[in-house]
């Protein structure tokens, strides 16, 4: 269980860091505690899981990347780690699932991949599927971002 003063560390991470030279300084400014204080606090998140990993993100879209398309992929039960794993290495996914089919709907492999256009996005595709030996998925593009956020814990 974490206090109330735990939380409220949870709470400012989940905002992300500031843009500044030292940001846990920042931080430990705004909850009245020492820099020292914030960053062993973190420390001890990420040993103890409560923090699994710390890390940056990029908006694809604000470098470049403005074509998103999500891949199905018809691929049997006896592949499905296998094809996973081969696609998950491709550095163009960003995603990629294991999700039940249906009838009528073969897919049961969902990557996310990013390109500067459309036809990045097919070719990225093309050579997944040719380097796998997968065919016949389909690809579904982004027509508008409706919301996009990450999980926020400990909200008032």
């Amino acid at each position: 269980m974490l206090s109330e003063q735990e939380k409220e560390l949870v709470r400012e991470l989940q905002k992300g860091l500031p843009l500044v030279s030292r940001p846990f300084l920042d931080i430990a400014d705004r909850l009245g505690l020492s820099e020292e204080e914030i960053i062993a606090k973190v420390k001890d998140f990420l040993t103890k899981g409560v923090i699994r990993r710390f890390g940056a993100v990029v908006k694809h879209q604000d470098v470049g990347y403005v074509a998103n398309a999500m891949v199905v992929w018809p691929v049997t039960e006896e592949r499905i780690m296998e094809a996973g794993r081969a696609m998950a290495s491709f550095p163009e996914v960003s995603h990629c699932y294991n999700r039940l089919s249906a009838p009528g709907w073969p897919y049961t492999l969902y990557t996310v991949i990013h390109g500067k256009e459309e036809q990045d996005c097919r070719s990225i595709a093309e050579k997944i599927a040719s380097s796998i030996g997968i065919t016949g998925y389909r690809i579904l593009f982004s027509t508008a971002e409706l919301k996009k956020s990450s999980v926020e814990y400990f909200l008032e």
